[in-house]
């Protein structure tokens, strides 16, 4: 006896989600979202900052002036479309990647530079600022966002956790467990598995024999949609209508932004052109996020050369001033980061603690 494949027509079901095609142009109008012209102004103006924000990251990093930078280039719609669809008091939960989006969150540009160079501070979020500082661990962001998520809920706050990870991620066991804990509490999160197409260097056709990430939803029996994450509206009106469903006590979402990173993993090593072709970074690039968003606004007549010239000179004042405030930040020491880790030291750190003290007071 044999039995029909259950698997035969899922991959069909999860159909990429656009709005704009790679000229600007509307497909989707249905599926269009509620913003104002300053909305979309605002949208565009943070891709922007971000790709200045990226290139001048790399810079400082060849120089010495950086530490840890894993490059934005090409993800600026899914980062910031997804951003955009959070309000102030959501958690906001990101990847190694996801720094731009902490940015806008809050977090101060120079704390972000002293985060890429291991300085306890660049952690130290700001007060106001619901956010947990990038997990370098691959997918523990994901537990940790049901948790904050269930959190919210049993408070009866209407706020959601929003979670990153990439394609590598989605093959981690923290993935289904964060997604299955909040299914089964129906905890308010958001789960969004940026598809770059590689985990470093490994394809995502080698992680996983399912098609898609969003499928993966199915097992753990929560909503699963797979969105063109190189166009910035579709994104945003995905993860803004997963945000309402959360609030509403329909439980949490899981979206896939197919999109792609034009730079390496990290600036630790990694040569991507051992493992991708011109082909495919070409075919890549004609979907670029910003020159898509780009003709859509001109097309409007929100935005101009001018004004795209204005945004990259702010940034990189800002930028500037920024690198400059964080080198004046006091070194860290080795007593601050015993005095950080623990709220009452052990006997055997206390004893550390003040030999410490004395060898930095000479």
């Amino acid at each position: 006896m044999s039995f029909n494949n259950p698997l035969e027509g899922i991959e069909e079901k999860f159909e990429m989600i656009q709005i704009l095609d790679e000229n600007g142009k509307i497909v989707n109008e249905d599926a269009m979202p509620d913003l104002s012209d300053e909305d979309l102004v605002e949208l565009m103006r943070r891709m922007v900052y971000t790709r200045v924000l990226d290139q001048r990251s790399i810079a400082l990093n060849r120089q010495g002036r950086l530490g840890f930078y894993a490059p934005t280039a090409g993800q600026e719609a899914s980062q910031l479309g997804s951003h955009f669809a959070m309000e102030k008091e959501d958690f906001l939960l990101p990847a190694y990647r996801d720094v731009p989006q902490l940015i806008f969150h809050g977090l101060p540009l120079y704390q972000a530079f002293l985060f890429s160079r291991g300085h306890f501070h660049g952690n130290q979020m700001p007060e106001d600022m619901n956010a947990l500082s990038p997990q370098i661990i691959i997918g523990a962001q994901i537990t940790q966002a049901a948790g904050v998520a269930l959190g919210f809920k049993r408070k009866g706050k209407a706020n959601i956790a929003l979670t990153y990870t990439g394609d590598g991620g989605a093959s981690q066991g923290d993935f289904y467990e964060g997604m299955n804990f909040a299914g089964a509490y129906q905890a308010p999160a958001v789960f969004v598995v940026q598809n770059n197409q590689f985990a470093i260097s490994v394809p995502v056709e080698k992680q996983s024999a399912a098609k898609t990430v969003a499928q993966k939803a199915a097992a753990v029996g929560i909503p699963g949609y797979l969105v063109d994450g190189m166009d910035v509206l579709a994104v945003y009106a995905v993860v803004k209508q997963a945000r309402e469903r959360a609030v509403n006590g329909e439980g949490p979402t899981l979206i896939e932004t197919m999109t792609y990173r034009y730079g390496p993993h990290t600036m630790a090593g990694d040569d991507p052109t051992r493992y991708r072709t011109d082909d495919m970074d070409d075919e890549w690039e004609k979907k670029d996020p910003l020159v898509r968003f780009r003709k859509y606004l001109e097309g409007k007549g929100l935005w101009s050369e001018e004004k795209e010239n204005e945004v990259i000179e702010t940034a990189k004042e800002e930028i500037k001033a920024a690198i400059k405030k964080a080198d004046q930040q006091e070194k860290q020491k080795v007593t601050d980061l015993i005095s950080i880790t623990y709220e009452e030291l052990p006997s055997n750190l206390q004893e550390q603690m003040e030999e410490y003290k004395e060898k930095e007071s000479k």
